[in-house]
């Protein structure tokens, strides 16, 4: 089977790049692979999580909308999700296989919610699996509550996909800096 990836960005809507963890710096992250992978050619697919009705994330809202960063191209495919699963009663499995794609760059928020999810989703899913180290972050929070501290979270989430095993699957974690787009 030939090496063909895909770009994918989770969930950077301006309502979730408020309350992240180190925001600027992963969207620049990302906004620089997602200039990359245009110029290779390779296809970059944009997650929009779709809030209810009077949230913060409902359609049509400020909120809702993409940072103005890593808003897609015309052209360019947006899958519009409802949970945690990128995968889950959406075009994402049906867009990928259209375009090709047997390896998933993953980024967007929040690393342990939608990133890890979609990420596992997308092993069992047969496709291969790059998470990008620094492309995915998680909300701002003090170490006094019930969760891992947020650069903690990050290292332990990219920790954690070094070691998974998903038999006949590539997994690998890189800094955007060290992906290469023709690379399997």
């Amino acid at each position: 089977m030939t090496h063909a990836p895909a770009l994918l960005v989770i969930d950077m809507q301006n309502a979730l790049a408020e309350i992240a963890h180190r925001a600027p710096e992963t969207i620049a992250v990302i906004a620089g692979l997602r200039a990359r992978a245009r110029a290779a050619g390779v296809p970059v697919v944009t997650v929009q999580h779709h809030g209810p009705p009077g949230g913060q994330l409902a359609p049509g809202t400020d909120g809702w909308r993409i940072v103005p960063e890593l808003a897609p191209r015309d052209g360019e495919s947006v899958i519009a999700k409802t949970g945690a699963d990128s995968f889950l009663d959406t075009r994402l499995d049906a867009t990928l296989a259209a375009l090709g794609v047997t390896e998933l760059l993953v980024t967007g928020f929040a690393t342990e919610i939608c990133v890890d999810t979609t990420a596992r989703q997308a092993l069992s899913r047969r496709y291969d699996l790059v998470l990008v180290a620094d492309g995915h972050t998680t909300s701002v929070r003090g170490a006094e509550g019930p969760y891992a501290e947020p650069d903690r979270s990050v290292a332990h989430h990219n920790e954690i996909f070094r070691h998974l095993d998903f038999p006949g699957r590539s997994i690998r974690v890189l800094p955007a800096a060290e992906v290469d787009f023709g690379a399997p």
